[in-house]
């Protein structure tokens, strides 16, 4: 049996994500039930997750996913509680919410210029999640000025998707001979693969299609001012 401002905080939260998909703030969630204190809800929060009525997505701050309901709107008394299971969306027609954060490898650098040594694993990099569309991701420091007229701009992180096909005209992570990456657009000429940069001072980049391999796509870019 839920407590009165358990009950009050789950359909604040629920009604929340119905219509905005966004969950509320600790702040937001603190004014609406009228605490001195996030300590309080903190405390509340962690006793739905105790009774399964809520859950925290892991590697994303502030985001909640309500599991189930109680029919009644409050448990002042003692009655038996009647729970409805929640019915999920399918994840991809659910909204992002804008205050989730989503930590994704970042790989080191990549060359924004001439192919430079194939990165390797590194650290996390804290992203938001409407950054990134659907499937994995990674990130990418970028090193080098032939993408700037495409805004791309040296010391940018460079969010990937990761794929190994690209449509004409996609910016891709390409590893060329096995050991050089670099983020260029993507053209097919005949039996080679065009490697586009964006600055009238680099010339394109042309291989043969077995020696050039997807990585990923550009998904997005963090930009970080000093």
């Amino acid at each position: 049996m839920l407590t009165a401002k358990q009950h009050e905080l789950l359909h604040f939260i629920q009604e929340r994500l119905d219509t905005s998909g966004i969950s509320p703030s600790f702040e937001e969630m603190k004014e609406a039930l009228g605490l001195k204190s996030k300590s309080g809800i903190h405390r509340l929060i962690s006793a739905l997750e105790e009774r399964g009525f809520l859950r925290r997505l892991p590697n994303r701050a502030r985001a909640l996913e309500v599991l189930k309901v109680p029919e009644a709107a409050k448990a002042t008394t003692p009655v038996r509680e009647n729970v409805v299971p929640l019915r999920k969306a399918p994840p991809a027609l659910k909204p992002i919410a804008a205050n989730d954060i989503i930590e994704v490898p970042l790989h080191g650098k990549i060359a924004a210029g001439v192919p430079i040594e194939a990165f390797e694993d590194h650290n996390n990099l804290a992203v938001p999640a409407a950054l990134l569309g659907s499937g994995e991701h990674y990130a990418l420091e970028v090193s080098g000025d032939s993408m700037v007229e495409a805004g791309i701009f040296d010391g940018d992180y460079a969010l990937i998707q990761k794929a190994s096909t690209a449509r004409e005209g996609d910016i891709v992570v390409a590893l060329v001979d096995g050991q050089d990456a670099t983020l260029k657009y993507f053209r097919r000429e005949g039996q080679m693969i065009r490697l586009d940069p964006a600055n009238a001072a680099y010339e394109p980049q042309r291989y043969p299609a077995d020696r050039v391999i997807v990585q990923g796509r550009l998904s997005g870019l963090l930009r970080r001012y000093h």
